[in-house]
């Protein structure tokens, strides 16, 4: 039996979980998320909590046992709480402003990055050097987290760059002279 699996998932105050067919639907305080899950698993829910069941002990039913179960646990806590990603920009003259829904990125390229904040993900910059991206959905903050980053990946000699908050860059020496 999966150890994640066959956790029931408790549903807080306010959270509303409907059920149809294989599509899930979690409203809260924060937003909605809909998923169409795997249409062999069984997901009941009742009492308050969420419980996932597989119909077999076959390995393809085993595997989807636990991602079913924390994909919809991922939903009922990006509803009432959300996920943020922080990113860090190093380097001289490398920074970040907000007008809007507008994020403009001095990266130390000739021209300015422009990105675009979302319906559903938005980006706070609390001072020029730090950008903190927040959302409901935990795989959407993740990706657009991932394609800020590409902007001006952390490269190893200078460490300058994008990077998340908790990333170490392993820093590389430099060049020696001829002896």
């Amino acid at each position: 039996m999966s150890r994640i699996g066959r956790m029931p998932i408790a549903i807080p105050q306010g959270v509303d979980v409907k059920l149809a067919g294989s599509e899930i639907t979690v409203k809260g305080p924060k937003g909605t998320l809909s998923r169409v899950l795997h249409s062999d698993m069984i997901v009941k829910v009742a009492d308050g909590t969420i419980t996932v069941e597989r119909p077999s002990e076959n390995k393809n039913h085993k595997s989807l046992h636990g991602l079913t179960r924390t994909l919809i646990n991922n939903m009922v806590i990006g509803v009432t709480d959300g996920y943020t990603k922080t990113l860090e920009i190093n380097g001289v003259g490398y920074r970040a402003a907000k007008q809007g829904n507008k994020i403009t990125l001095n990266l130390g390229y000739s021209h300015p990055v422009e990105i675009f904040e979302t319906e559903t993900i938005k980006v706070d910059v609390p001072n020029p050097n730090l950008l903190v991206i927040s959302g409901c959905d935990k795989q959407e903050v993740g990706e657009y987290a991932a394609k800020v980053r590409e902007k001006r990946l952390p490269e190893p000699y200078k460490g300058k760059g994008i990077k998340y908050d908790y990333e170490v860059i392993r820093r590389k020496e430099g060049k020696t002279g001829k002896k």
